[in-house]
C-alpha cells in the first residue's frame, strides 16, 4: 500500500502549488494572459474563458486597496468575454484572514467552498478499475465528443455550460496536448464525463468535473474517471493530481488517498 502524505509532505506540497499554480502560474488558454501587478496576480482572456485573481500577498492596511484597484481593472475591460465579472479564488491560508470578508464588502459574492486535494500520481495511478458493467470510456477529441460531454454535465448537474465548451473546444483545437477529455459511455448515452488540465513544466495536473447521472452514481464511474486520467498523467510524469472538491466529491478521494491542502473560495464579482 501506498503512505499517505503526513503533515510535512503536505505543506511542502501546499508551497510549490502556491508557487506554481498560483504566483507563478502559466495561462490556462494560449489566448490568455496572466500578470503580476504589486501584490496581486491576475488572468484576464478575451472571449470565453476564466477572468479573476489567482493569488496575492497583502495584509491589513494594503488588502482594501488591492480589492479597489481589481475591481476597477476588470470593470473597464469590455473586451472580457465575461463582461464586468471576475473570480477572486481565496484559499484558506490566504492573508490577512478577514480577506473574505473584505471582499464581501467589495460587493463579491462567494460561492460553495471546495476542499483543495492532492495525490501523488503514480498512487492513484495504480488503483486497479474495471469499467462497470455497461460502461465504455470515449476519449473526447473533437466536437462531437465536447457535445456529448456537455450533455453528461447536463445530466449530472441540470445546468448548460457554453463557456466550458467553448474552453474545451480551443484547447481541443489549439493545444490539445494540454487537456485530458473523458466521457462515460452507457451504450449511446453519456452518464458522465470529466477532463484534465496539464500546462507546460507544471507539477500538478487539475482534475475537473467529474459530474455523473444520478441514476448512475454508486457504481464506481467517477473513481474510473480518476484512475484514467491519474494514468495519463502518469505517462506524462506529472508529479501530483490536484482537485477542488465537492462535498460529494471528497470522500471519494480520500479514500483513493488523496490528501487535503486547505479550502477555496471562489469570489465573484458582477459589476
Amino acid at each position: 500500500m501506498n503512505k499517505a502524505m503526513d503533515d510535512e509532505e503536505l505543506l511542502a506540497v501546499r508551497a510549490l502549488h502556491d508557487a506554481q499554480m498560483r504566483r507563478d502560474a502559466v495561462p490556462d488558454v494560449a489566448a490568455a494572459r496572466v500578470e503580476r501587478v504589486g501584490p496581486v496576480v491576475r488572468q484576464t482572456v478575451p472571449g470565453p474563458g476564466w477572468n479573476g485573481v489567482l493569488w496575492s500577498d497583502l495584509d491589513e492596511g494594503t488588502a482594501d486597496a488591492a480589492i479597489a484597484e481589481q475591481v476597477a481593472f476588470f470593470a473597464a475591460r469590455d473586451d472580457l468575454g465575461a463582461g464586468t465579472e471576475f473570480e477572486w479564488k481565496l484559499y484558506s491560508h490566504d492573508r490577512p484572514a478577514d480577506l473574505g470578508d473584505r471582499l464581501r464588502a467589495a460587493g463579491f459574492v462567494p460561492e460553495p467552498a471546495e476542499t483543495v486535494l492532492v495525490a501523488r500520481t503514480t498512487d492513484v495511478a495504480v488503483l486497479p478499475v474495471e469499467p462497470p458493467e455497461g460502461i465504455t470510456l470515449r476519449v473526447v477529441r473533437d466536437g462531437a465528443g465536447v457535445d456529448l460531454m456537455m450533455e453528461a454535465h447536463h445530466r449530472a448537474f441540470g445546468s448548460e455550460r457554453p463557456a466550458i465548451r467553448e474552453t474545451l473546444l480551443r484547447l481541443l483545437r489549439d493545444e490539445p496536448e494540454t487537456i485530458e477529455a473523458v466521457v462515460a459511455m452507457a451504450g449511446d448515452v453519456p452518464v458522465s464525463a470529466a477532463r484534465m488540465e496539464m500546462r507546460p513544466g507544471s507539477s500538478f495536473a487539475g482534475l475537473w468535473g467529474g459530474g455523473t447521472d444520478p441514476h448512475w452514481r454508486g457504481r464506481g464511474i467517477y473513481r474510473l474517471l480518476v484512475a484514467h486520467r491519474a494514468r495519463v498523467a502518469a505517462q506524462r510524469g506529472i508529479a501530483y493530481l490536484q482537485v477542488d472538491a465537492s462535498q460529494d466529491s471528497r470522500p471519494i478521494l480520500q479514500r483513493l488517498g488523496f490528501g487535503v491542502l486547505g479550502v477555496t473560495v471562489p469570489y465573484v464579482w458582477q459589476g
